[in-house]
């Protein structure tokens, strides 16, 4: 095991974090890799300029550093480990992930889940951006499957459960389910009965932001407690 020297001397450039890293996300992270990137990315998105802020995968795949880092072995792909780890991310919600075409070519672009990121997310799946000096040809906004949000929030998939996910991804839309895996999340709540049970509120009453007349605005709000990311500014 390799050292670490300490940290130098005179004035250190510091980083800032929202407290709720090293709590409630330190807390639910089990993934050495899934916790390098993540707390890269959030120093890559505090050393930005801009309104908005994101990372690019291709500028991560030039880190040296950390690509080593995430090698625990000469033998391992740190790229595959870098890209799982960014998949492990946008399951758990501290990464969003839009992907784009611009200039002939198809880039990953991460933001932090955080109110600036989320509303520039949104703009993009109405269609609209940012920023005309990042204008782009397409852009579409990925989002994990049922499969890995189930395993990330509730635990292993059981054979049994599968066929029900399977049917929720066909019948509710794909934004419904992450948020309804994050909110049962952020009551502490692993089982799955209890986001199927927000589903099919939403469904029947409505969900309150447009996508059903039978919505309302106290529906809406009863769901949406404790979103740690409305704290960080990136």
């Amino acid at each position: 095991m390799k050292g670490f020297p300490g940290f130098p001397p005179g004035k250190t450039k510091l980083v800032a974090l929202p407290e709720a890293v090293f709590g409630e996300l330190l807390a639910l992270v089990d993934d050495l890799a899934e916790l390098k990137v993540t707390l890269h990315c959030y120093w890559r998105l505090s050393q930005g300029e801009g309104a908005v802020r994101f990372v690019r995968r291709r500028d991560l795949l030039k880190d040296d550093g950390l690509l080593n880092g995430l090698q625990l072995d000469a033998s391992d792909d740190p790229v595959s480990i870098l890209d799982g780890a960014l998949e492990r991310a946008i399951a758990r919600a501290t990464l969003l992930h839009v992907r784009v075409d611009r200039d002939g070519e198809t880039q990953d672009w991460y933001f932090a889940n955080t109110p600036k990121g989320r509303a520039a997310v949104q703009q993009v799946e109405r269609g609209e951006w940012f920023e005309e000096s990042q204008a782009v040809d397409r852009a579409e906004v990925t989002r994990p499957n049922i499969f890995v949000l189930y395993e990330q929030n509730i635990g292993l998939l059981q054979p049994l459960i599968a066929d029900e996910l399977r049917q929720a991804e066909r019948d509710y839309p794909g934004d419904w389910i992450e948020e309804a895996f994050r909110l049962a999340a952020e009551a502490n709540v692993h089982r799955w009965s209890y986001v199927r049970a927000i589903l099919e509120r939403w469904a029947t009453e409505g969900k309150g932001d447009g996508t059903s007349q039978r919505g309302s605005e106290p529906d809406r709000h009863r769901y949406i407690k404790g979103k740690y990311a409305d704290y960080i500014e990136y």
